[in-house]
C-alpha cells in the first residue's frame, strides 16, 4: 500500500523528553536526599535517647521508612523548586534555551514539560499526604510504646477520633480501673437500608450517650446506663433508653485511649474533618486544625506554582552556577517555610479564615510567579 507515510502521535517529542528527563533526575535525587538529611539529623539529636528506650535495631529503621511518607510530602514543593532552578539555570548556561527560541520554541513552550512534572508531583503530593497519617502512627509505636510506659493512669476532657470514623468525648479515663465516664459516642454514614439510602445518602448519624463504661479483657467496653439517638436528614430523632450495651466497634482499649490520642499528623484528611467538626459542636478553638487540613491540599498545588516562581528567577543570571541556584532555591524554601508557619498562625487566629490561610502562600508565590513570567522573553 503506497501513500505518505503515517505519522505517529507522541505525547513528548525529544526535546520535550530530554527537558523532562534532566528535571526528573534533579527532582528525585532532591525528593530522596532531604528526607535522608533529615533523618541523619534526628538520629544523631535522639540516639542516645534511643539507646536509653532500648529500642531494637530494626524497629528504629522501620520508624525512619515509615517517617518518609511524610517528610517527602513536606519537601516536596522545595525538590520541584531545586529541580526547575537548576535544569532551566543548566539550559540557560549552555545556551540551549537560546537556541531552542531561535528554532522557533518559546520559553513557555520550553518548560512544558517542566509543568507536566510539576502536575505529577502534584499527584505524588495528594497521595503521600493520605499515607503519611497511618505510617506516623505506625512510627509513633515503633518509638514509643516498645520503650515507654505510662506513668499517669488518668485523662480529663479529651476528644479521641478512632480509624472506624467514629469520635468519642470522654470526660474521665481511669485507665488502671478501665472505666470511662460521661461518654458520648458520634459517628455519620450511611443509611443502613437500600430505602433509607435512596432517600437520604449519607445523612444517618448515630450518638451514643452514656454515664460510665467498663472495659472488659475478653469482651470490651460495656456502656452502662445511657441514651443511644437515631438522627436522619429530615431531622427525625429515634432514641433508645438502654441499662446496659455492649458495643463491639469500640475496640480502644483504656491504654490506647490514654496514650494514643491521634494528633492532626497522625489523621487522614477525611479523619480531620470529622475530628474537627466534633470539636465544633463541642466548643473547641479549631482554627489550627482547619489550616493543617487544608494545606495537606495547598503544599502538593504549590508544586506547579513553583515551577511559575522558579523558572524565570534560573534565567537570569547565566553565569551564577551551582551557586546561584543553591541561593535562590535555599532561600525561597526558607521563605516558604517561614510563610507557612505565618499561615497557620494568622489562620489558628482567626485573623483570616482558616481555609483561605492555609493558600497564602500559594497565592503569594503565585502572583510573584506571574509577574516573573511576564518580565521573561519569551
Amino acid at each position: 500500500m503506497s501513500g505518505t507515510p503515517r505519522r505517529r502521535w507522541r505525547l513528548l517529542n525529544p526535546l520535550d523528553r530530554y527537558v523532562l528527563v534532566e528535571f526528573t533526575r534533579i527532582f528525585g535525587v532532591t525528593a530522596f536526599g532531604f528526607p535522608l538529611l533529615v533523618f541523619v539529623t534526628d538520629l544523631v539529636e535522639n540516639l542516645q535517647k534511643y539507646l536509653d528506650l532500648k529500642i531494637p535495631r530494626k524497629d528504629l529503621a522501620l520508624s525512619y521508612l515509615y517517617w518518609l511518607p511524610d517528610t517527602m510530602f513536606l519537601v516536596l514543593p522545595a525538590a520541584v523548586l531545586f529541580a526547575t532552578v537548576f535544569s532551566v539555570g543548566s539550559f540557560t548556561r549552555y545556551s540551549e534555551i537560546t537556541a531552542a527560541k531561535a528554532s522557533g520554541i518559546s520559553f513557555f513552550r520550553f518548560i512544558r514539560p517542566i509543568l507536566f512534572g510539576a502536575t505529577l508531583a502534584v499527584g505524588l503530593g495528594l497521595v503521600l499526604g493520605e499515607l503519611a497519617p497511618p505510617a506516623n502512627t505506625r512510627r509513633m509505636d515503633l518509638l514509643k510504646e516498645k520503650g515507654r510506659s505510662i506513668t499517669e493512669n488518668e485523662r480529663l476532657n479529651f476528644v479521641y477520633a478512632s480509624d472506624a470514623g467514629r469520635v468519642y468525648r470522654v470526660g474521665f479515663l481511669d485507665v488502671k480501673a478501665g472505666r470511662l465516664q460521661q461518654l458520648e459516642i458520634e459517628r455519620r454514614g450511611a443509611a443502613s437500608s437500600p430505602g433509607a439510602r435512596r432517600r437520604a445518602p449519607q445523612a444517618v448519624a448515630t450518638l451514643i450517650a452514656a454515664d460510665e463504661a467498663k472495659y472488659k479483657a475478653n469482651r470490651g467496653w460495656v456502656l452502662g446506663k445511657g441514651v443511644a439517638h437515631v438522627i436522619d436528614s429530615d431531622s427525625t430523632n429515634v432514641t433508645v433508653a438502654y441499662d446496659s450495651l455492649w458495643d463491639r466497634r469500640l475496640v480502644e482499649t483504656p491504654r490506647e485511649l490514654r496514650a494514643s490520642d491521634k494528633a492532626p499528623e497522625e489523621m487522614t484528611f477525611r479523619q480531620l474533618g470529622t475530628f474537627i467538626a466534633a470539636l465544633e459542636r463541642s466548643g473547641a478553638d479549631v482554627g489550627p486544625l482547619q489550616v493543617g487540613r487544608m494545606l495537606k491540599i495547598a503544599i502538593p498545588v504549590t508544586c506547579v506554582i513553583i515551577v511559575l516562581f522558579g523558572a524565570p528567577l534560573a534565567t537570569s543570571s547565566q553565569r551564577g552556577g551551582a551557586a546561584y541556584g543553591i541561593a535562590v532555591s535555599l532561600g525561597t524554601t526558607i521563605v516558604f517555610l517561614l510563610m507557612t508557619q505565618l499561615t497557620r498562625a494568622i489562620g489558628g487566629k482567626g485573623l483570616v479564615p482558616p481555609d483561605i490561610a492555609a493558600w497564602l502562600p500559594t497565592i503569594a508565590f503565585g502572583i510573584v510567579g506571574l509577574v516573573l513570567m511576564l518580565r521573561v522573553r519569551s
